[in-house]
């Protein structure tokens, strides 16, 4: 039987990145201790309050339809939260999704043809290229240099547009890097997309998750409201990856062609479930943001401090986010290799930065979604393979060449 052509567009490297995750969570299920650091799934639980919003709104009877659009109190939560970091918003430039993902899905059907280009910088997010290719567009790659902290050059960003440009997407803060794009970098940004009329996508969903520098949305800034489209959700920042609710906050017209997507496709969120995110937006629950946001910068802390007496390894120290890059190229091992040994011999799972992009070849992503303790083991597991790799690679380096026959 035939399958349409969305089928290849929506597989390939980004589908196969998960493949070391799932083996380690097969070995995990049998019983095996294997410390997983190969997926952002935070390791705490949803706050109670949260939890308890949910079960009272099902005990009140919300098991119904829920508005499309998203429940008018959410969108009112979400726009105040905006509001209160000084940017214009209001409900009716919002639309709640099934978590981020979903809301960039959406996003790129409504707005990117067959040939349109969205320019991307990577490493980026395993998703991305399915997302942009889905409804036929192209995803045009911007180089982020490793040995430059992975570091934003705008200056690349304009060498890649193109007369059949359409879109160019950033993630601040940047997953898997934890870089943050600053406020010079943004207003060049927002001059490019001025001057060649392109959208502005940012996907914001570590922004509650800041270390180091302040987080800074496309759509305060001048002249951009009405070509930035923002993209976030609950997942990462109040622990509710499995509650899947986010939202696009854009032009209103973008929200009505997204409203309308949503209707023949997702039909709404559960009411019980927007109930829990209403009480996850309330001020009484910033205290929850603040732990965990401390929690991570303990465990970044911690992998740091671990890391960095290894020579054959190297550490990008991350501004936000629950991930850290570490470099291993000293190792003479590709990505995919330490990666797949760390598992095999050493009981830890990491992602191979390649699945990222090609710019992250020779670095691994690891998450700090275990305790500072576990983590600290795991990173001493991870010098040993590093320290071995990088000792048989001298030792291969300094052996005498085997003579050969004339």
């Amino acid at each position: 039987m035939r399958y349409s052509r969305l089928t290849d567009r929506i597989a390939g490297e980004g589908a196969s990145a998960w493949d070391i995750h799932v083996r380690a969570l097969n070995r995990r299920a049998q019983g095996e201790d294997i410390t997983v650091l190969s997926v952002g799934d935070p390791d705490f639980t949803t706050p109670d309050a949260i939890i308890e919003a949910a079960k009272a709104s099902l005990d009140d009877g919300a098991t119904h339809y829920a508005d499309v659009q998203g429940k008018q109190a959410l969108r009112e939560a979400i726009a105040r939260r905006y509001r209160q970091t000084g940017i214009d918003a209001d409900a009716d430039r919002l639309i709640v999704m099934a978590g981020a993902q979903c809301g960039l899905y959406a996003v790129a059907q409504c707005l990117f043809e067959p040939g349109d280009e969205v320019i991307v910088p990577e490493p980026s997010y395993v998703t991305y290229e399915a997302v942009i290719q889905a409804p036929g567009a192209v995803l045009r790659r911007v180089p982020l240099r490793g040995d430059d902290g992975f570091r934003l050059d705008v200056d690349d960003i304009a060498a890649a547009i193109t007369p059949r440009t359409r879109a160019i997407l950033l993630n601040s803060p940047h997953n898997p890097t934890g870089t943050l794009i600053d406020a010079e970098q943004w207003g060049a940004v927002a001059a490019l997309c001025k001057q060649h009329d392109l959208w502005l996508i940012s996907d914001e969903v570590y922004a509650e998750l800041i270390f180091d520098g302040d987080h800074i949305c496309p759509a305060a800034l001048p002249d951009m409201a009405k070509r930035s489209v923002v993209i976030s959700s609950l997942s990462k920042s109040h622990a509710m990856t499995g509650w899947r609710v986010g939202w696009v906050f854009g032009p209103e017209a973008l929200i009505t062609h997204l409203t309308n997507l949503a209707l023949c496709m997702l039909y709404g969120c559960p009411d019980f479930v927007q109930d829990a995110a209403i009480a996850a937006l309330s001020d009484e629950r910033q205290a929850d943001i603040d732990t965990m946001r401390e929690a991570y910068r303990e465990r970044r802390d911690a992998v740091c401090q671990a890391l960095a007496d290894c020579d054959a390894v190297q550490v990008v120290t991350p501004k936000a986010g629950m991930f850290v890059m570490v470099d291993i190229r000293g190792t003479g091992l590709s990505s995919g290799q330490f990666a797949d040994r760390l598992l095999d011999e050493h009981d830890v799972s990491v992602l191979s930065g390649e699945a990222f992009g090609p710019s992250a070849a020779g670095f691994v992503r690891l998450s700090l979604t275990v305790p500072p303790e576990r983590l600290s083991a795991a990173c001493s597991r991870l010098t040993a393979l590093a320290a071995a790799a990088s000792h048989a690679r001298a030792e291969a380096d300094s052996a005498p060449a085997t003579a050969t026959s004339p």
